[in-house]
């Protein structure tokens, strides 16, 4: 799905994002709720970025991608962590590209994402390659999405993964934890 936001483009560089887990949901300018496969996972494109709620076995995982006012906590390279149960798993990158290469990578993920049934992308007015873009999916018990913010002031790409993998019963982990 494409849509072009109805907002000023707000986010003024790359190095502004921040990211965070467990935040509630913020105001939202385009949503996509997707039923993958006994997963619910809404992508949701802010005027400053994405937020995806993941909800599976009564758990949520909230991930925040965003320039955000007071937010500092700066976008990592990678994160590895447990939440909630499941495996949590993100990475971030920076493509720094020329203006050429910029326009062909934009028309190419907007042409990716907008045909995806589980894509949601978002264009600010102002630039055909001010975007911000979200594809998610479901595998082997394990959600993932990647997601692409577009600086064409800069020329940057901010490209990340996450992967959350399969909840682990609380019986399994007490179970676990005692060394029965």
């Amino acid at each position: 799905m494409l849509t072009t936001l109805q907002t000023a483009y707000s986010d003024t560089r790359a190095a502004d994002l921040a990211w965070t887990l467990g935040r509630e949901p913020l105001p939202a300018l385009a949503v996509l709720d997707l039923h993958l496969g006994g997963a619910d996972v809404q992508l949701r494109l802010l005027g400053a970025s994405h937020q995806v709620l993941l909800r599976e076995d009564g758990g949520v995982c909230s991930e925040t991608v965003a320039c955000l006012p007071g937010s500092s906590t700066p976008l990592p390279l990678g994160v590895s962590k447990r939440v909630g149960g499941w495996e949590y798993e993100f990475a971030a990158r920076v493509e720094t590209l020329s203006e050429g290469q910029f326009a062909g990578r934009a028309q190419e993920l907007l042409a990716l994402v907008s045909d995806h049934p589980h894509g949601l992308a978002g264009t600010f007015p102002g630039s055909p390659h001010a975007f911000t873009a979200m594809l998610a999916q479901r595998t082997e018990g394990q959600t993932r999405w990647r997601t692409w913010h577009a600086y064409p002031q800069e020329g940057q790409l901010v490209v990340t993964r996450t992967r959350v993998g399969a909840r682990i019963p609380a019986a399994a982990l007490h179970g676990a934890a005692g060394g029965s």
